[in-house]
């Protein structure tokens, strides 16, 4: 079996192994169509406060000038669809924030992959990337033939819908890669679109970051969220997950099985009042380590007012 073939199995047997729910791979080279997309995206101010995103475009769209000398891009998917639900009096938090961190979580494992990599198949140069980096993690899904982009923005696959966190380790091993995911299966659904209350959702996979309640949350980071949005908050203190929740393709979608994940129980059971009443030492000791963090106690009180209507 050529070296490019036994290799490519064994890090696909691995990444399984280490708990990610799906592996991809795609060639390295430059993202030319997304290049001209993202560009655009930019140029309609879709990405709003997040200047990050104008930052390293060169090195966003070829995965080459991030790791020189990079032959292929691994692309891995964890679930995180929780077992368990907030109590209806509980503020709205997004899903993927229920448990630990996913960074600590996904980087960890991509360490043990990366090290495996080294153990096995001999000096490999390679960097894991978790929302860490300009990588356009849904593209390199695409390409790696995991999934396509729904009109909502999300990666979809088939079988487990759109909770999956999407994590990428480029490296300048040759590997034998998947072939794109070439098929759109959204038709003519439009339950997303519909169903945004800030409508964010400009036009199938195009959304203006600016409008969407996930970034309103916890991206801005103005003092205030603008007082015409309140009305539309909908109960998200942070993130949001309607989108998600409405797609007839997340019927698909499975309890994760990633300890690090069990949901903290503040998130689950506090109610707006008791999140009010929280004093920013108790938030940062029970939310160390939780995606909570990044938005920070005066963010989480912020959006408590919008929730509010104040």
């Amino acid at each position: 079996m050529p070296s490019a073939e036994k290799n490519t199995a064994l890090i696909k047997k691995e990444a399984k192994r280490l708990g990610f729910d799906a592996v991809g791979i795609a060639l390295a080279r430059q993202l030319d169509e997304d290049a001209v997309r993202l560009e655009q995206w930019l140029k309609k101010g879709y990405h709003g406060g997040m200047q990050y995103m104008e930052r390293y475009f060169d090195l966003r769209t070829d995965p080459r000038k991030l790791v020189p000398g990079a032959k292929s891009v691994i692309t891995v998917l964890l679930n995180y669809f929780p077992s368990e639900s907030q109590q209806p009096e509980a503020p709205k938090i997004a899903k993927y924030a229920y448990g630990t961190d996913y960074h600590f979580v996904i980087r960890d494992k991509l360490n043990q992959l990366l090290d495996f990599m080294r153990e096995q198949i001999g000096e490999v140069d390679g960097r894991g990337f978790v929302d860490s980096a300009p990588v356009l993690e849904r593209s390199w899904a695409v390409n790696s033939g995991l999934g396509w982009v729904g009109k909502n923005g999300n990666l979809l696959t088939r079988d487990s819908g759109s909770f999956l966190f999407i994590a990428t380790l480029i490296t300048d091993l040759d590997l034998v890669p998947d072939s794109a995911f070439a098929t759109d299966h959204c038709g003519t659904c439009t339950r997303c679109i519909d169903a945004c209350p800030t409508q964010a959702i400009v036009s199938p996979t195009e959304v203006d970051g600016s409008k969407c309640i996930s970034y309103l949350t916890i991206e801005l980071k103005d003092a205030l969220i603008p007082g015409e949005l309140h009305s539309k908050m909908d109960g998200w203190m942070f993130g949001c997950d309607i989108c998600q929740d409405v797609c007839p393709w997340n019927r698909f979608s499975k309890h994760n099985q990633e300890p690090m994940f069990t949901p903290i129980s503040e998130v689950l059971n506090l109610s707006l009042r008791e999140w009010e009443a929280m004093s920013e030492e108790m938030f940062n000791k029970t939310f160390k380590n939780s995606p909570l963090k990044r938005t920070k106690w005066k963010g989480i009180q912020r959006n408590i007012k919008a929730i509010k209507g104040i």
